[in-house]
């Protein structure tokens, strides 16, 4: 059975220390031994200490969102993003990666557009060819990105207007269902194979091939990618469990919730707890292959049917004793993400105790 410290105050979010370093541990080990680099997607925590332990453990440097995220982590000594979004730069967009690039930070930025890239040469002037750009190549998500046989154009337009183009990227994001990790590896490793070769072909050096989600992360084998970019590795959660990415032993963030309601189920209704923790801790993204708004950690078998803003309606499994009230339970989120950047700061345990606070430094930094 898993503890919430007596120190904590629900809800509240947990991260044990030693589930989380082992976690980035065994994800530099395990795409380290296939010859790849780790960068690993830092918007899923948005923690500095959490950044510091997986460049320490051999990241070559972090992947963003947001300029913003990189301004928050270059304050606290990172010296090498890639942003993998697809940014339009305007003068106030430029004026801010200058700002970072005067700070010696290695900078790559996403694109998937001629457009894009004509607008990044006018508002960033002769600094823009400071930039390593990245082309965004579709590989299945159909979200940004272009298909493999328009990168050539993009490129060629990218070089016209003095830009470096340094590689290629792909999100995998179709990943997140039931039996699609590794057909959407398969897919990305075609995808990013289809755009190098034509690129090579039109005289480009393809310097960085970049890819991988936390579902596909670990299945990438040889391949041409030169580095994958996971993020809810760290801490797992209750889509990577029923995605079977994980294991509950690989869960590093919970949410201590205080059951504050009970009912047996009379009248036809479902046993039923109240948790005083809802969307506006655990977020409310459900998608629709999932069978719940989270799992609680020792009673997988529970299943959050309903979120309110505070409060979590967990429907109990038949035969198995409800809860009492008062009863402290941990929560798994669906989505790691989402939860980080709902609070301000974090409570770091290690064998059940409380060893620190972290702030959630880039919280909210969405431009």
């Amino acid at each position: 059975m898993h503890t919430i410290p007596e120190g904590i105050d629900t809800p509240e979010i947990m991260i044990d220390r030693d589930v989380l370093v082992r976690n980035i541990a065994r994800m530099a080990t395990t795409v380290g031994a296939k010859g790849l680099e780790v960068r690993p997607h830092a918007k899923t925590h948005k923690v500095p200490e959490i950044a510091a332990l997986q460049l320490s453990a051999g990241a070559v440097g972090l992947t963003v969102a947001t300029i913003g995220e990189a301004e928050v982590f270059a304050e606290h000594g990172v010296d090498d993003f890639f942003i993998a979004y697809p940014l339009w730069i305007g003068p106030r967009e430029a004026d801010r990666l200058r700002r970072l690039l005067r700070a010696n930070v290695r900078l790559a930025v996403g694109m998937d557009s001629p457009e894009a890239a004509q607008m990044m040469a006018q508002s960033m002037g002769p600094e823009a060819g400071q930039i390593h750009v990245l082309l965004e190549i579709d590989s299945g998500h159909h979200r940004s990105g272009i298909a493999p046989e328009a990168g050539v154009a993009v490129a060629e337009a990218a070089a016209a207007a003095g830009l470096h183009v340094a590689g290629i990227f792909t999100f995998p994001g179709h990943s997140y269902a039931p039996g699609m990790p590794i057909k959407a590896a398969e897919q990305e490793e075609s995808a990013l194979g289809t755009a190098s070769n034509l690129l090579v072909a039109a005289g480009f050096n393809v310097e960085r091939l970049s890819g991988g989600s936390t579902p596909t992360a670990a299945l990438t084998g040889p391949s041409i990618v030169t580095e994958v970019r996971p993020g809810v590795y760290v801490f797992g959660d209750a889509q990577q469990l029923e995605l079977e990415r994980c294991t509950p032993e690989d869960i590093a963030l919970t949410v201590a919730a205080t059951v504050v309601s009970r009912h047996e189920g009379t009248h036809g209704m479902p046993r039923r707890v109240i948790l005083d923790a809802g969307s506006k801790i655990l977020g409310s993204d459900r998608p629709a292959w999932t069978t719940g708004f989270g799992r609680i950690m020792d009673r997988l078998d529970a299943r959050i049917t309903a979120l309110s803003e505070h409060h979590a309606t967990v429907v109990w499994p038949p035969e198995v004793t409800l809860p009492a009230l008062g009863e402290r339970l941990l929560v798994i989120p669906n989505h790691v993400c989402i939860a980080m950047n709902l609070v301000d700061e974090v409570t770091v345990t290690a064998d059940g105790t409380i060893i620190d606070r972290w702030r959630v430094a880039a919280r909210g930094h969405n431009k």
